[in-house]
């Protein structure tokens, strides 16, 4: 007869009224490992459950793809098309 003997100890603490804090500000409970948690977006202020777009810059990123939209489009404007070239005939 096989008989397992668990480990004691080696579980993390469970806290079933861990608090979570949003960055628009919305507060509600889950349960967690950890006692508090800080989130960036949750569902009250995510885009795909308000329906509204909403630009989550990270380190400039979104400054930095607008600039280089606005550069590309600045150039496809400044572009001046190419003069065609007579079509070459065959020599007889």
């Amino acid at each position: 007869m096989l008989l397992f003997i668990m480990k004691t100890d080696i579980h993390p603490k469970y806290f079933p009224e861990a608090k979570v804090k949003c960055g628009c500000g919305a507060e509600f409970t889950v349960g967690s490992t950890r006692e508090e948690i800080n989130v960036e977006i949750c569902a009250n202020c995510h885009p795909f459950f308000t329906g509204k777009e909403k630009l989550i810059d990270i380190a400039g990123k979104v400054e930095k793809f607008k600039a280089r939209r606005a550069k590309a489009a600045e150039a496809k404007v400044s572009k001046k098309p190419r003069a065609r070239k007579e079509p070459r005939r065959a020599k007889k």
